[in-house]
């Protein structure tokens, strides 16, 4: 926590905190409060709630890929715009990220889940019964607008209800939360095909009703509440997640005028982070969205048929659930540097393995290795890039990082697409994708470890 930007509440004169020390006024950093906390029911509950957000963000991004087929069919439309329906709800959570990561920092971590949750269901639903291309073109776009709101929270939000020395694994294991969603989306999409895409659409939209496990089981950040100077409603939530709270105790309030204000992001010592985790957001999910869009049409390629390769992807999806397991237990020892960059590298030979892969056998054990890897490391950046920044700015940086990451979201299937349309071939396209692991890589390296520090 920077001493500089702490005031007290009573005399506005800066403070001198420290984990687990009371600053000059007698206030305590909330953060102090964490280092000891037990992992409790409480976090159990909020984890489970959270958990199964980023399931249903994952099922979202993924459901109609696997139903794309009859979609093409019910509209009779081509690959190009079938491509643009698939795209349409990371386009949408492009600016709705923007819009609700510093509306978080504005009024609370909570209140952006309900609400956003809620949307979602409901325009989800309304796409389902589209009558035309352009009606579920825009109702797309307006879920994935609505939907960035948890999707943005979800990772900060959790972050900020951990005892110190569990965020790191604990918010890993929250990102087996997207394997799980593929294969739920795998796993529906099968059952359901056969009834047309408008069935999988409706169960899609039928996730919202989650809402309401998420307004009974996860309390609001006490980091946020203590930076709105609300000092009771902070200690409850932290009474309530196991730590000793006297009553009557005051935090430090943080900067609180910077608040939700981008331009924050840009100035000082976050400029430098800004640009380094914008590139590593948007190079490392190309590197793996680009894949991921085109892995059923590029193992066809290979002579799979739609049915092997959807249980192709389905097994990639059980591989990453190790990796992340693995990232796990590293992070805690060894730091979230140290687990990210060896697993990205690791991701990207397999990568290129993947490419060169002479036989079937090759196929499956390069692209299992780098499922493990890249996801092993996805859990681990998950985490590590909701540490760089403070808590009136923490989901605002967060809201760049996931616009970042839908960037490439949004495009690398329009591109990658185009690569095949031109017949580049199997090796060439998932070299072109691994290419932008590497970058990623490289734009990892300079980043701060943040494993042991308080939140700020």
């Amino acid at each position: 926590m920077s001493a500089t930007t702490a005031r007290s509440g009573a005399t506005g004169e800066p403070l001198e905190p420290g984990p687990g020390r009371a600053g000059a006024a007698g206030l305590r950093p909330v953060g102090s409060y964490f280092e000891a906390m037990p992992f409790g029911r409480a976090h159990v509950l909020a984890a489970l709630a959270l958990f199964m957000a980023f399931v249903i963000e994952s099922w979202e991004q993924l459901a109609l890929v696997y139903v794309s087929g009859d979609l093409g069919d019910a509209f009779s439309i081509d690959a190009g715009r079938i491509g643009w329906v698939l795209s349409a709800v990371a386009l949408g959570m492009i600016p709705g990220a923007l819009v609700w990561g510093p509306v978080s920092d504005r009024i609370g971590r909570r209140a952006v889940c309900l609400w956003s949750l809620s949307a979602y269901g409901v325009i989800a639903l309304a796409s389902a019964f589209s009558p035309n291309f352009t009606v579920l073109l825009v109702t797309r776009v307006l879920s994935g607008l609505a939907l960035a709101g948890i999707y943005t929270v979800t990772f900060p939000y959790f972050l900020e209800l951990l005892p110190s020395r569990m965020r790191g694994r604990a918010a890993v294991y929250l990102s087996i939360g997207w394997p799980i969603g593929v294969l739920a989306a795998v796993g529906v999409t099968q059952l359901l095909a056969g009834l047309g895409w408008h069935v999988v659409a409706i169960a899609s939209a039928l996730a919202g009703l989650w809402v309401f496990a998420i307004r009974a089981w996860v309390p609001e950040s006490p980091y946020w509440l203590a930076a709105q100077n609300r000092h009771d409603d902070a200690a409850a939530v932290l009474r309530r997640l196991g730590a000793d709270v006297p009553a009557g105790t005051r935090f430090e309030v943080v900067a609180p005028e910077r608040a939700g204000r981008p331009v924050e992001l840009l100035r000082g010592r976050l400029l430098r982070i800004t640009l380094l985790m914008l590139v590593v957001n948007f190079t490392f999910n190309w590197g793996y969205w680009g894949l991921q869009t085109w892995l059923p049409t590029l193992l066809q390629d290979k002579g799979l048929s739609m049915s092997a390769s959807l249980g192709f992807v389905a097994l990639s999806a059980l591989f990453m659930i190790p990796g992340y397991v693995s990232a796990s237990l590293l992070t805690g020892r060894f730091g979230r540097k140290k687990v990210f960059l060896p697993y990205v590298a690791l991701a990207a030979a397999s990568g290129v393995l993947f490419a060169c892969s002479g036989s079937m056998t090759e196929l499956y054990i390069t692209n299992f290795a780098l499922s493990f890897f890249s996801l092993g490391a996805w859990g681990v950046w998950n985490t590590w890039n909701g540490e760089f920044f403070p808590t009136a700015l923490r989901g605002t940086g967060y809201s760049w990082a996931t616009a970042a990451q839908l960037v490439a979201t949004s495009l690398a299937p329009s591109v990658v697409g185009f690569l095949l349309a031109q017949a580049t071939g199997f090796s060439t396209t998932i070299l072109f994708i691994t290419a932008f692991l590497v970058v990623a890589l490289l734009f990892a390296a300079p980043l701060p470890e943040t494993e042991g520090r308080d939140l700020e």
